[in-house]
């Protein structure tokens, strides 16, 4: 991450500059505007979220100025990234890196065995880089008939196999 960024949790004021920071970061490859529209409800910040402490935020320094953001939840004994998205300006600076750090962190401290994650097709490299595996495909909600890679990052829990692999996908957002 660079030198002049940090990363903290969500304010309730930021939900909405935060959700068009969602917009701008899955159009940058370059969804027309049809599609877009379709994606607008699953890419809102949701403000409970943010209260909740389940929303992550990368900004600069000195400005605080959001340049990116994460929100996990939890689904009994996993967790899922509902949301991790950057700024355009700022992809490949290794502010996606930080967050997903930061969702893994949050996502161990809560116990939860495993971080699932419904990724856009053009993000399911970046998670696989990060060491989640690709598991299968689940329905998008926004998009009839599109179908999301369904990605999962293990954590370093020791649990009988039959516990890891008898849980129900996420649901899927974009």
């Amino acid at each position: 991450m660079p030198a002049a960024t940090k990363c903290r949790p969500g304010r309730p004021e930021e939900a909405e500059a935060l959700s068009a920071l969602c917009l701008r970061s899955k159009l940058h490859w370059g969804y027309d505007s049809n599609f877009m529209r379709l994606c607008e409800g699953v890419l809102r910040i949701d403000p409970a979220a943010i209260a909740e402490g389940r929303v992550f935020v990368v900004v600069n320094e000195p400005n605080d100025v959001p340049l990116g953001v994460a929100v996990i939840a939890l689904r009994e004994t996993d967790a899922e990234l509902t949301h991790l998205f950057v700024e355009p300006s700022a992809i490949g600076e290794g502010l996606g890196a930080a967050l997903f750090l930061v969702a893994m962190e949050w996502t161990h401290e809560r116990g939860a065995r495993r971080l699932l994650i419904a990724s856009d097709p053009n993000a399911k490299g970046f998670y696989e880089r990060m060491g989640a595996m690709c598991v299968g495909g689940v329905p998008s909600e926004s998009i009839p008939g599109r179908s999301l890679p369904l990605l999962r990052y293990e954590q370093q829990v020791d649990l009988p196999r039959a516990q890891r692999e008898n849980d129900e996908p996420p649901r899927a957002g974009h």
